[in-house]
């Protein structure tokens, strides 16, 4: 067995926070200037011009890319043959709490749905963890904000919906979000398991690499078409209109049971802010 120091979990957990809060990945950063390219809007280039400014000012002057800094959502995975001493949740939200306080960056945690009050350290993050073969544990940290995930959607269809249904449900979501979710979006779904596997595999589905496309056929295809029809909507960036209303489309699944057809769908803004540590 492994033995971790949950104290690197800690020191590794403020680095992230404050990393992503003031830096997008490279790779977002490449499709939104390949989406500038294309816009035939002049006020939807212009837009993408000023976010990709915004992240240089960010960058160079280390600040926050956005003034929502987000929920930190944790997908956690801890090998098989790793031993810690202690609570690994605790370790996290501390890494939490010390980059949330130390990188200045806005607390948007409150503690309850109806007193609302702000728990002053933007704990605790929302954790979902799962065992896997190893030796190495691995976080795979965002920062998700409210906007976006405030048009977020899980729907129970009826299987005989099908793929039809599926992009009905997608494509009137989008058109209805408009403006509010900030794009041009990255759109993760997830379709099948059940109710609140569906929402787990829609996030996951964010997480994963901008040029990536899934390995099944049927899946890739549904990807592609939603890609192209999202963009047919003309919501553009920011809700202004154009050719730009998402720069990805990333879907997940898992079996299910015969009578369902579950399908979430998890809206990522543009300022896409995650990051993998591997321990």
């Amino acid at each position: 067995m492994r033995q971790i120091n949950l104290e690197d979990i800690t020191k590794l957990t403020k680095k992230a926070v404050i990393k992503i809060n003031y830096n997008l990945n490279n790779s977002l950063v490449s499709l939104i200037q390949k989406a500038k390219e294309k816009e035939t809007s002049v006020l939807s280039k212009s837009i993408l011009s000023d976010i990709l400014e915004n992240q240089e000012i960010a960058k160079e002057g280390n600040i926050p890319l956005c003034q929502d800094t987000g929920v930190v959502v944790v997908l956690l995975e801890i090998g098989n043959q790793v031993s810690y001493n202690g609570n690994i949740y605790d370790a996290i939200n501390e890494g939490v709490r010390l980059g949330y306080k130390e990188g200045y960056l806005r607390k948007s945690m409150v503690t309850h749905p109806f007193n609302r009050v702000n728990t002053k350290d933007n704990t605790p993050a929302i954790i979902h963890t799962k065992i896997i073969q190893g030796d190495k544990i691995i976080m795979k940290i965002a920062a998700k904000g409210g906007g976006s995930e405030n048009m977020s959607k899980v729907t129970m269809l009826t299987p005989t919906e099908g793929i039809e249904g599926v992009k009905k449900l997608v494509l009137d979501t989008i058109f209805n979000a408009g403006g509010r979710p900030c794009p041009p979006l990255i759109v993760g779904i997830g379709i099948g398991g059940n109710f609140e596997k569906s929402a787990l595999l829609a996030k996951e589905a964010i997480f994963r690499d901008l040029d990536d496309s899934s390995e099944d056929v049927i899946i890739k295809k549904l990807e592609d078409d939603l890609y192209n029809e999202i963009n047919d909507l003309g919501v553009g960036p920011m809700g202004v209109g154009g050719d730009t209303t998402c720069l990805a489309v990333k879907i997940n699944y898992h079996p299910m049971h015969i009578a369902s057809l579950p399908v979430a769908i998890n809206i990522q803004c543009h300022s896409a802010r995650h990051t993998e540590v591997i321990l």
